[in-house]
């Protein structure tokens, strides 16, 4: 069977989607609206089942895979909700210490898509680590409509701390250079801003269609940035311009790139939003951010 992609669905329905997977419009709201482009209610129920994750057909890494070593640790948060709970993978045979990289998730937790991340990570040479914000709700439940529930029941400002504790943690890790970087999705991509606004001895920062942070805090930053754009993504492009001003005005290390023709989420291969062209091109410029800023 040939896999949907986003031009096998109008617009007008994948605007509606975004504004659904980000809290902005109820389930109810989706189907109603989306009907409109599908002619029945039900045709709008199975839209919404095709643009939603499948995680089993995506998986490129096994949990299981003999080149890396997967766990779960936990470690302290004393200013955020006491403890973080992630995914950390490494390669089996590492050469020498090698940098890390902190993977962050989008508003759904550790699901299983952000774990094979992680593990892909690992065999480009990384040791990476993925904490679960919902560690303190139970963790990722499992269902993605139960997790963005989840989620808006977080307090951010406890959470955000959990994420600077987890890379005080990687940064004095024992098998790790010292180098520290963060890459993010969506929600993580906004958390990767952040903490390049908060750690000064962050080695690399790579936001995917992430929220800019707050302007007044950019001249904090000193890590190196590399920023990933989807073309079509209104609600977060449109804070793009200013941030580049601030980021010019600061005179911090950046580089940009708007992948045309590319929705929210292009690099998420769970979902017919991926494009795999596009996902291709900016994993290798992740990678390859990372082997230039966090080696040596």
């Amino acid at each position: 069977m040939t896999r949907k992609t986003a031009h096998d669905f109008a617009p007008e329905v994948l605007k509606l989607f975004d504004q659904y997977v980000h809290g902005l419009i109820s389930r109810r709201g989706f189907l109603l609206s989306a009907a409109k482009y599908t002619v029945t209610a039900v045709a709008a129920e199975a839209v919404l089942a095709e643009l939603s994750p499948n995680f089993a057909n995506a998986q490129q890494v096994p949990a299981q895979d003999a080149r890396i070593n997967a766990r779960y640790v936990e470690l302290p948060s004393p200013q955020g909700n006491g403890v973080v709970r992630g995914y950390l993978v490494q390669p089996v045979n590492p050469k020498g210490r090698l940098p890390v990289v902190l993977v962050v998730h989008e508003n759904r937790g550790l699901n299983p898509h952000i774990e094979d991340i992680t593990r892909r990570l690992a065999l480009d040479n990384f040791i990476a680590f993925a904490p679960d914000a919902l560690h303190t709700l139970g963790g990722y439940p499992g269902d993605e409509d139960k997790a963005r529930e989840l989620f808006a029941k977080l307090d951010q400002t406890k959470t955000r701390q959990d994420f600077i504790a987890a890379a005080g943690y990687l940064k004095s890790l024992q098998q790790g250079n010292g180098q520290v970087g963060v890459v993010g999705f969506c929600y993580g991509g906004g958390i990767s801003n952040f903490l390049a606004t908060q750690l000064p001895d962050l080695g690399a920062a790579v936001p995917f269609y992430g929220a800019q942070p707050a302007l007044a805090d950019v001249p904090r930053i000193k890590a190196p940035i590399l920023l990933q754009y989807a073309a079509n993504d209104e609600r977060i492009n449109g804070g793009w311009p200013a941030y580049e001003e601030a980021l010019k005005k600061a005179q911090v290390r950046y580089e940009a790139f708007v992948y045309p023709g590319t929705q929210h989420g292009f690099n998420n291969d769970t979902t017919p939003r991926y494009d795999a062209a596009a996902a291709k091109l900016a994993w290798q410029r992740t990678v390859d951010f990372f082997n230039t800023h966090l080696r040596g």
